[in-house]
């Protein structure tokens, strides 16, 4: 793999109105991005691996109650949230070299969720396999900010919807190879189910060629990725704790993260949902376990083009029609109709809203954000939607056990309408709604002003 560097000497160009041809549109991606790609794509394989088999594990092989697992899933779903606002700040703070330390914390974080895999091996007891799950969820944290930065600093600003859509599609792929491999390291391994709490040794093979394969992502990140950032980058006064806490004064920033949130309390888990689909539209339960594979392939196949449209029609604007992707999901859920056509529909239409809503929402927040402090700005935002997220889905498995899901599920989409509807008008006005749109009227640049460091915004914040 040969990963080229990036900085140009050229001023970001506009696209022309019109289709995209493949090959611009593949030469817009930087190759640190395929590289980011890359490592997300084997650390996803990795974790899926474990998480395709940690319940039946920890259920089956170890014994553990339901309050027992409840507890671990929790912390698995929320821990990270919290650590990101960490992993942003870290990774702006600058080292002797005036650069930042993005890379350096991504790879802190990606090497504590390597280390996890072979601890499970060693660990039997619910206060241990938490410590090892929140160890694991911290690296999560850590390394999610600095990762997406170093993704907008690369690239050109009218590309970056392009660019994270690239990513996600790479790391939606190891999140369809992971089980895959599993199941296949079970069957090599000759180790069943353990359904009966046999023997571990199946489940040893997974977690150990699980280790291996996120040791390979740590390795292709450190030799692949390299820190772009250079210390005239942006300011060069060095990034405080108090500096990174006050980003949401920013008007464009405050306004989307803002909306994240609305829109995140209103978002039903996906969990909930597949449990909804089963028990609604009439799926066998015997399918139950491929309904996130259906929502993943969706997502890696539209990831690229609605982040490549996200760059002509505005990433704000396209994060609002995500959502609106998700109320008709909502809405055929609802709908009397029943069977696997009516599956599929809300399979693609769940995937479409992530690919709508996922990487445009981090080239969007970029957009808001100064270059010194890219890190901690998409923290922010990062950890305003995972919050209202575990929010969401504590307020709706509450309604649930008292109104029933359907009417759960009805009330969230009703809340979802307003949000959406909310967000539309908070959101008009508060900056141009992706650097991608091409003006009507181009204005000649002086030749001062002809160089631009990349990932440097296109039209500053008014306040």
């Amino acid at each position: 793999m040969y990963v080229a560097d990036s900085r140009s000497s050229k001023a970001p160009v506009a696209p022309a109105p019109g289709p995209v041809r493949r090959g611009a549109a593949l030469r817009s991606v930087p190759g640190v991005v395929l590289a980011l790609g890359t490592v997300s794509m084997i650390t996803d394989i990795s974790s899926e691996m474990v998480n395709a088999v940690l319940p039946l594990y920890l259920l089956t092989g170890l014994g553990l109650s339901p309050l027992g697992f409840g507890l671990l899933d929790g912390i698995q779903n929320g821990f990270s949230a919290v650590v990101q606002l960490a992993g942003g700040y870290l990774a702006d703070r600058r080292g002797r070299d005036g650069s930042a330390r993005h890379k350096a914390v991504a790879a802190v974080g990606y090497g504590l969720s390597a280390l996890c895999r072979p601890l499970l091996l060693l660990v039997h007891t619910v206060p241990l396999i938490g410590a090892v799950i929140a160890v694991d969820r911290t690296g999560k944290g850590l390394r999610t900010a600095p990762r997406d930065a170093m993704i907008s600093l690369a690239t050109e600003p009218a590309h970056r919807g392009r660019a994270f859509g690239v990513h996600r599609a790479m790391d939606t792929a190891g999140a369809l190879l992971g089980p895959l491999t599993a199941f296949l390291v079970l069957r090599l391994a000759g180790g069943p189910l353990l359904a009966d709490g046999g023997e571990r040794h199946g489940y040893d093979a997974v977690f150990a060629v699980s280790a291996c394969v996120a040791a390979l992502g740590v390795l292709i990140l450190l030799l692949f990725v390299p820190n772009r950032q250079r210390a005239d980058a942006g300011s060069t006064t060095a990034p405080t704790l108090r500096n990174s806490l006050t980003l949401l004064r920013l008007p464009g920033l405050r306004r989307l993260t803002l909306c994240a949130v609305l829109l995140g309390l209103t978002t039903v888990s996906d969990s909930f949902l597949y449990l909804l689909i089963q028990r609604r539209l009439g799926l066998s339960v015997n399918l139950f376990p491929l309904l996130p594979l259906g929502t993943a392939a969706a997502f890696l196949l539209l990831a690229v083009p609605l982040g490549s449209l996200a760059d002509r029609i505005g990433r704000r604007r396209l994060f609002l029609l995500g959502h609106g992707v998700l109320l008709l999901a909502y809405g055929l859920l609802l709908s009397p109709l029943r069977g696997l056509p009516a599956v599929v529909c809300v399979l693609v239409l769940h995937g479409s809203f992530y690919a709508a809503t996922d990487g445009v929402l981090a080239a969007a927040a970029a957009d808001a954000v100064p270059v010194e402090q890219r890190g901690a700005g998409l923290a922010l935002v990062g950890t305003g939607q995972a919050l209202a997220r575990f929010a969401c889905s504590l307020l709706f498995g509450a309604l649930w056990s008292v109104v029933g899901g359907p009417t759960a599920l009805a009330w969230s989409a009703g809340a979802l309408a307003l949000c959406v509807a909310g967000a539309a008008v908070v959101l008009r006005g508060s900056g141009p709604p992706g650097p991608g749109r091409p003006s009507r009227r181009p204005r000649r640049r002086s030749p001062s002003r002809s160089v631009r460091e990349p990932g440097a915004p296109v039209n500053p914040e008014r306040p």
